[in-house]
């Protein structure tokens, strides 16, 4: 481990900050944020950033990670997450139960916006089976931010949690976790753009990064939707076995399963796994398709999502996947493409 800078023994020196403070605070984890931006290993950054979060609004637990929003056909799920204090069937749980977790959907379809749990009581009764999960794993009070992941196709979360012995979060500490969380995930994107720019050509959602033992940083939604499809049963916490044990031999090519075909490359200390190009993009899914024939046509995000029968954040999730898959970044540019596909 390397020593700490001479800027990270100074925040250290300086006096805590009173809790009657909050923009004392706030402003000091933010600049311990940046610092680890700046200087922590990449695979060790949100590890570390939960930690600051946690000195800035104290928790028990914590789930971070990357999500997709689904729709009347598919259900949600966490296709990559860290977490602390928690089991590590949790996700799985999760991915189980998604569909009728009231709590995860009110996040999902509020993007930027802290969801806590008094948002979504009494609105319909809680679903047995979520109850059941919530009391396994101590989950009484609950507080998430879920914010687009830009050009992955996914979105990223970050929940906490305390136990019914401990208070519930105040306003308090709901704006101080927004900003922070607001901040880390450009902190992260960032930093995923600096690695991402070490193999260049690659698109967000067909790309991901992994350390050497296999465990996922990051991973876009059509590779992550590949390799669930190659690899029937797979978590998404850590690649496929067949692909991990083939990172040591980053750079090549490596075929998983009949129609899966990826590129390992190194990446400073992690390796890029990639869906290996082909001479024409991708084709755009049935239903990603009509969402973006339907943008295209000038119809809203609302509209769409009752037209087609999805939720608005389904919709969103389609056409960013759209956006990246046909290579463009606006309306204009995406009516053209359509036209070719």
């Amino acid at each position: 481990m390397s020593p700490p800078s001479a800027r990270q023994a100074r925040l250290a020196q300086q006096p805590s900050v009173p809790p009657t403070d909050p923009l004392r605070a706030l402003s000091r984890s933010l600049l311990q944020l940046s610092e680890h931006a700046q200087q922590v290993a990449p695979q060790d950054l949100l590890h570390q950033a939960m930690q600051t979060l946690q000195s800035l609004v104290p928790f028990d637990s914590a789930w971070w990670g990357e999500v997709s929003a689904g729709d009347v056909q598919v259900a949600p799920r966490n296709w990559l997450h860290g977490s602390m204090g928690l089991s590590r069937s949790f996700a799985e749980e999760w991915n189980a139960l998604a569909a009728v977790d009231l709590f995860g959907q009110q996040s999902m379809q509020q993007l930027g916006v802290v969801i806590r749990e008094r948002d979504v009581v009494g609105t319909v009764p809680e679903h047995p089976d979520v109850a059941a999960f919530s009391q396994r794993h101590g989950l009484h009070h609950c507080m998430a931010l879920t914010a687009e992941l830009p050009d992955s196709g996914l979105m990223f979360f970050v929940s906490i949690y305390r136990p019914p012995t401990r208070p519930e979060f105040s306003d308090g500490e709901t704006v101080l976790f927004g900003e922070f969380v607001l901040h880390l995930l450009q902190q992260w994107h960032h930093r995923l753009q600096r690695l991402q720019s070490d193999t260049p050509g690659r698109p967000w959602d067909r790309f991901a990064l992994a350390r050497p033992s296999g465990e996922l940083l990051f991973a876009g939604l059509r590779i992550s939707r590949a390799l669930g499809e190659a690899s029937p049963g797979w978590n998404g916490t850590h690649l496929p076995p067949a692909v991990a044990q083939a990172l040591a031999g980053a750079p090549c090519t490596l075929s998983v399963g009949k129609a899966c075909r990826l590129r390992l490359e190194p990446c400073g200390p992690l390796v890029a796994v990639s869906l290996a190009s082909r001479q024409h993009k991708q084709a755009l899914a049935p239903r990603e398709l009509s969402a973006a024939m339907l943008y295209a046509q000038g119809r809203s995000h609302k509209d769409i999502a009752a037209t087609l029968g999805l939720t608005p954040a389904t919709v969103r999730t389609y056409l960013r996947t759209a956006y990246a898959a046909l290579g463009v970044s606006n309306k204009l540019e995406l009516v053209a493409a359509l036209r070719h596909q």
